[in-house]
């Protein structure tokens, strides 16, 4: 009995010897990053202005010393810059567990910007790995630096624009700033009237804007532009992607009417990114088969030397007459690459025949561009 007593008790010495043993690791202890991979060290990247483009950062890695799970981030910084006030840093792949980044062009262009790199410009980035384990982080001793040329545009492309400011409908109050159509990602547009003032572009209405301005045919922060002269309609085109403007004067909108193959009359502008004509009249032409109706707009703009015709009309090549069960989305208009007399035409519906009507045609932001056919 005394020996398996013995026996019991020198197991239970080593158990404790063991728990105490195990006490002794530190769960926070991490070792750092000794060597990086990829990129190679100055390594030159052309930033493409494109969601796809990337860039592999891999390094080897760390060790926690109770064997659980480490995780990355790397940190980026000017040159001269210090990494405890890094101007980027961000998590690895798969939310900091692998020891390797996929780092997009669009990101790396956000983190030249940050760095004070500016748009078209080629400049040094320094960049290293911080490995932890719970509270516990340290920062790898080897540092690496890679060279990029940012592209035209902007960093930070806005996702929402207005346009406010003296010269414009909405006036210098930001609440009544005009709102612009996003037709493409970093592509917005505006049809509207621009007085003698000023005016600029911001990114909302509340809090503390970013702000643009067009310089020439480019877009550039924290300004405004001037106009002088008689107001007149423009539409006016951003693309933040290459920091391009087109501006298009609109000097004339058409009612034309396929049947007689010419225009019927025009569209004054009349504020809000509204072309009206009131009480006109539209008589449907006799054919042997019957009363035609067809008709669709054309817009004549200049870019300020040369005066072009735009044609615009419905998505459909033919359409049949309309009623009052015809959806909302008939009217919706569509530019036409070509003047064809027949094709991508609406019809007007019966009642309008010889009744003096109303025509507006909408092309404002926060809808499809459409228009209206009211019969007085």
């Amino acid at each position: 009995m005394k020996h398996i007593f013995n026996i019991f008790l020198a197991a239970i010495i080593l158990l404790l010897a063991s728990c105490n043993k195990e006490k002794k690791l530190d769960h926070t202890a991490v070792t750092t990053v000794e060597n990086f991979f990829i990129p190679e060290d100055n390594k030159f990247v052309k930033l493409l202005p494109t969601t796809s483009a990337s860039v592999e950062f891999e390094w080897e890695q760390a060790r926690a010393e109770d064997g659980g799970v480490v995780l990355y981030e790397v940190a980026f910084i000017a040159e001269g810059g210090d990494f405890n006030s890094p101007a980027y840093k961000m998590v690895s792949d798969n939310n900091g567990l692998y020891n390797k980044a996929t780092i997009s062009h669009k990101v790396l262009n956000t983190i030249a910007n940050l760095a004070g790199i500016g748009s078209l410009e080629t400049g040094k980035l320094k960049w290293t790995v911080f490995s932890s384990r719970s509270i516990n982080t340290k920062q790898s001793p080897v540092v690496r630096t890679i060279e990029v040329e940012r592209p035209a545009g902007f960093a930070e492309i806005p996702t929402d624009l207005f346009l406010t400011g003296s010269a414009t409908e909405g006036g210098e109050t930001l609440a009544d700033a005009i709102h612009l159509k996003q037709t493409a990602n970093g592509v917005f547009e505006v049809y509207t009237s621009l007085q003698e003032g000023s005016y600029h572009f911001v990114d909302r209405t509340t809090g503390t804007p970013v702000s643009y301005y067009i310089d020439g045919n480019v877009i550039r922060l924290d300004g405004s532009t001037e106009v002088s002269g008689a107001a007149k309609v423009y539409r006016i085109r951003l693309d933040f992607n290459n920091i391009a403007v087109e501006f298009t004067e609109i000097k004339k909108v058409e009612l034309w009417f396929a049947p007689d193959n010419t225009t019927k009359f025009e569209l004054p502008y009349a504020g809000n990114s509204r072309f009206t004509a009131e009480n006109a009249k539209i008589d449907f032409k006799q054919e042997s088969w019957g009363r035609d109706e067809r008709y669709k707009f054309k817009f004549t703009t200049s870019d300020g030397t040369t005066d072009k015709e735009e044609w615009w009309g419905s998505s459909n090549a033919d359409n049949s007459r309309p009623d009052d069960n015809t959806a909302e989305s008939f009217w919706q208009m569509f530019p036409i690459n070509n003047n064809d007399q027949w094709n991508y035409c609406f019809k007007f519906k019966t009642q309008v025949d010889g009744a003096p009507s109303d025509f507006t045609v909408i092309m404002g932001a926060d809808a499809p561009y459409t228009h209206q056919v009211v019969v007085r």
